[in-house]
């Protein structure tokens, strides 16, 4: 299948080295008892041939080249136009949006109507994430359990911020009502330091949302959604802060593992039922069916998951954990959602074990990151311990450009071996100034997350 991947970070080189995992994928399930007949390119059940796809990346980095062609000077990815043009040049057979701002700027709407298959949700749908408050409004409507939430609007007065902040506390979650790469949300219980971080999002033009505080344990869950049909991936943790023990400034994600040893048996499928499929079945009813991953963030509290927040794409740094442990080819499910066939897939297939992906950050991240520094590693091109986020390159070295610079991916018989695998990786990566949490995974293996 020739695909093109619109992105730039560790969650498009984790997608592309996924599609790029699945014609070894197909010579195993032929192995196993396929009758080599037929083709996977129509995204149904699975593939019975080996297929080696045709990668494309627009606009990518260095990192991404030994999987993909790069398209560099293709134009933005949140150029409708210019993506469509890039489509048809390349007479792309799937189009896969990594990030959320192409989704929120209607890439999709404009490549489906130009007549191509697209793995992302069309611009009203991708106001689950665009809009936390359409989000809540989707909620309130489907029931489905969450934070209260009140909106303040930019030029509110200091008494108008006052009261409403009255209203919250002692822990103010303080939300920018818009995308600010997964680093808009500040939690503190220090009062001067939310009104600051209200006057600092209005002064962007956007409005703020204030929560009530969930308590309990995260949980990320992607789910692949066609309409009302919903198929979940393994569930994750993401490690938001930026310094070991959850200190630090927040920021887009430190790491994560997967799959969480302390999730109850049927805490996957009660995330489904009482979260996802009601939010599908809901954008259906409004006019504007989801098609592509649908990213829950989840507290679990004591009367089990509360939403923290939707996306409306794969999560960074979740991905490079997750896919790292999908046994299935990847391209099928893709394709499936695009070309609404999802409820014919197969049943997804997991690897045993678990997965850790640590992130490199450069220094100053992730309030001034500082680039250009080199970065030296025996694995930087093994794109299976290595995935790349903001890096580029010059005769022939790579060099820091962007904060989290490179994904390290650790897979192991448990969490402990994972965690290991990942840490003696990254142990051998030389970048100046650079640094990374030492606790990803940590309090799960040790058994000290519970519910």
């Amino acid at each position: 299948m020739r695909i093109l991947v619109l992105g730039t970070g560790g969650r498009e080189h984790a997608l592309l080295q996924g599609l790029s995992r699945d014609a070894q994928k197909n010579d195993a399930l032929n192995t196993e008892g396929s009758n080599g007949e037929g083709s996977n390119t129509d995204g149904q059940n699975g593939a019975s041939q080996a297929v080696a796809h045709e990668l494309h990346v627009c606009p990518g980095n260095p990192g991404m080249e030994n999987l993909a062609t790069r398209h560099t000077d293709a134009g933005s990815a949140d150029d409708a136009a210019a993506m469509v043009a890039l489509a048809q040049k390349l007479q792309a057979e799937l189009v896969v949006i990594g990030p959320e701002a192409p989704l929120v700027a209607g890439v999709a709407d404009a490549l489906r109507e130009a007549g191509f298959a697209v793995f992302g949700p069309n611009k009203d749908a991708a106001r689950i994430e665009g809009s936390k408050a359409f989000a809540k409004d989707v909620m309130a409507a489907a029931g489905v359990a969450t934070a209260r939430a009140e909106q303040i609007t930019p030029g509110a007065s200091e008494e108008e911020i006052a009261r409403v902040l009255q209203n919250f506390g002692p822990n103010y979650v303080v939300k920018d009502d818009g995308l600010a790469g997964g680093k808009g949300v500040v939690v503190t219980q220090d009062y001067d330091e939310a009104v600051a971080h209200i006057h600092a999002v209005h002064e962007g033009g956007n409005p703020v949302l204030l929560e009530s505080f969930l308590s309990g344990p995260e949980v990320s869950l992607f789910c692949l959604v066609d309409g009302e049909d919903v198929v979940p991936l393994l569930p994750a943790q993401d490690h938001k802060r930026a310094y070991d023990n959850d200190e630090g400034p927040n920021t887009g994600g430190m790491g994560a593992y997967t799959p969480l040893p302390w999730l109850p048996e049927d805490g996957v499928q009660r995330i489904v039922d009482e979260v996802c499929r009601p939010v599908a079945k809901e954008l259906v009813a409004r006019g504007c069916a989801y098609s592509g991953l649908l990213y829950a963030g989840l507290a679990w509290g004591e009367d089990g998951p509360a939403v923290v927040e939707f996306n409306c794409r794969f999560g960074d740094p979740e991905t490079q954990a997750v896919l790292a442990m999908l046994q299935s080819p990847l391209a099928p499910a893709l394709a499936a959602c695009a070309n609404g066939t999802l409820a014919e897939l197969a049943p997804l297939e997991w690897h045993e074990g678990s997965a850790v992906t640590v992130v490199l950050a450069a220094q100053g991240y992730p309030a001034n990151p500082r680039q250009g520094d080199r970065i030296v590693s025996e694995d930087i091109e093994n794109a299976e311990k290595i995935l790349h986020g903001g890096t580029s390159r010059e005769s022939g070295e790579y060099y820091s450009n962007g904060g989290r610079v490179l994904n390290v991916i650790g897979t192991g018989a448990d969490l402990d071996a994972a965690r290991e695998a990942a840490y003696q990786t990254i142990g051998g990566i030389q970048m100046a100034g650079g640094f990374y949490r030492r606790d990803i995974g940590a309090k799960a293996a040790r058994g000290e997350i519970s519910i």
